[in-house]
């Protein structure tokens, strides 16, 4: 992975984010903005972020409130990775809104992708449906319809719990995905009810909004066997964002076997190329 700009700034509770931006191989066409999941951090997307910037993106990504490095800072060390801290979910919003702003004014003339994974994914689905005017495409991974018969709030390794159990084995069938997750200091496994707390939690729920006034391309992707939604809890958020949102280019990529992390699962390479594919269509090389 090409070394980033890493820089920081300011929430409106003080707190400093950090982020890295990539810069796209020859003439860019678009900016991607890359929101990641809970308790893991923006060094997890080298492959990825690589295959954007070489597609001729520009991508930032944020270590969100509470994580990666973002969280050493915040909480003074590794004990307490993954809390949010003051204004908990909304203002991990607002910072996500924050660097939109910030791309938005380093590169007025180049469309704007949001990229979401899981967590990620949630907050994208917010963004969206707070900010529909700023971006141009919205691809979402390991996400879910974000209502409590659709988001799975129980143990996400519970379907390969047993005595050999790893713990890790919902994120991806290879195994080097798990040791990496945790042998890594900037990750955490505290599920997310206690990283975040009850009521904060509570506000993850929420579907997409009614006549969102802008038909933005969307693309779901996500793994056959991920405990966090699945494919039924993604087919219904596509449609939730053709009947309630109006949108008229929604795409459904469902990757047979593949577990929550679709960007580390065995597939990954098709993963990417499918991607790639889908933003030639709507983000076409710049003449």
């Amino acid at each position: 992975m090409a070394a980033p700009t890493t820089a920081e700034f300011v929430d409106a509770h003080g707190i400093s984010i950090v982020y890295d931006v990539y810069t796209a191989a020859g003439e860019p066409r678009g900016v991607v903005q890359l929101l990641h999941g809970v308790g893991e951090h923006a060094g997890r997307y080298g492959a990825v972020i690589d295959a954007l910037t070489a597609a001729g993106f520009h991508v930032y990504a944020d270590d969100h409130r509470g994580h990666g490095r973002t969280g050493i800072r915040q909480h003074g060390g590794p004990a307490k990775l993954g809390r949010l801290g003051p204004g908990g979910l909304r203002a991990a919003v607002a910072a996500c809104w924050q660097l939109t702003g910030i791309i938005r004014t380093h590169h007025p003339e180049l469309p704007l992708v949001l990229i979401g994974h899981s967590w990620g994914s949630f907050l994208s689905q917010m963004l969206v449906n707070q900010h529909p005017e700023a971006y141009d495409a919205v691809v979402l991974t390991g996400s879910a319809l974000r209502t409590p018969g659709d988001l799975n709030a129980a143990p996400l390794n519970a379907r390969w719990a047993g005595p050999d159990a790893h713990g890790l084995e919902w994120l991806s069938r290879d195994p080097a995905v798990w040791e990496a997750f945790r042998d890594d200091p900037l990750t955490t496994e505290t599920p997310l009810l206690k990283l975040f707390g009850p009521i904060e939690a509570l506000r993850l729920y929420g579907r997409p909004a009614r006549d969102l006034g802008r038909d933005i391309p969307v693309l779901l992707m996500v793994g056959g066997d991920d405990p966090v939604g699945g494919p039924r809890s993604v087919h219904k958020l596509a449609d939730a964002y053709r009947t309630r949102s109006g949108l008229t280019d929604v795409t459904t990529l469902v990757y047979p076997d593949a577990r929550h992390e679709i960007f580390h699962e065995l597939q990954a390479e098709s993963v990417r190329a499918d991607l790639l594919a889908w933003l030639d269509a709507r983000v076409p090389v710049r003449a």
